[in-house]
Order: structure tokens, then sequence, then C-alpha cells
């Protein structure tokens, strides 16, 4: 191999690109989070999302 070679491998997709509707004032915290903690909106989502996902709990409420 050429030490000059420029070598490029095909990329795995792990993320998508969703649009979601959030009310102004859950924007503002997360914007107030992300400036705090020096991280992007988006990771702050992720790892919000994350914990959800992780701790979330299914009630059935029709009794079945």
């Amino acid at each position: 191999m050429n030490n000059d070679e420029f070598i490029i491998t095909p990329r795995e997709d792990k993320t998508v690109t969703m649009t979601i509707r959030i009310e102004k004032h859950v924007q503002e915290k997360l914007d107030e989070l992300a400036r705090k903690s020096n991280r992007s909106r988006n990771e702050i989502v992720n790892m919000a999302l994350e914990y959800a996902l992780k701790n979330a709990r299914f009630i059935d409420s029709t009794g079945s």
C-alpha cells in the first residue's frame, strides 16, 4: 500500500434524523442545560431520551 493513499471505508449509520415539536419553555430549558454543560442541545435530548426509555414503565389502563 502506498503511504499517500487516502483510504475511505463505508460508514455505518447509527443515527437517524427526526423532526419533533416541543413547547417553547422546554426548548429554553434545553438551551440552558446545553449552555451550562457545554454540550449540544442534541446531546442533552439524546441523554434525556435514553434515560426516559430505560426508566419508563407502561401501565395498561384497560386492566388487561
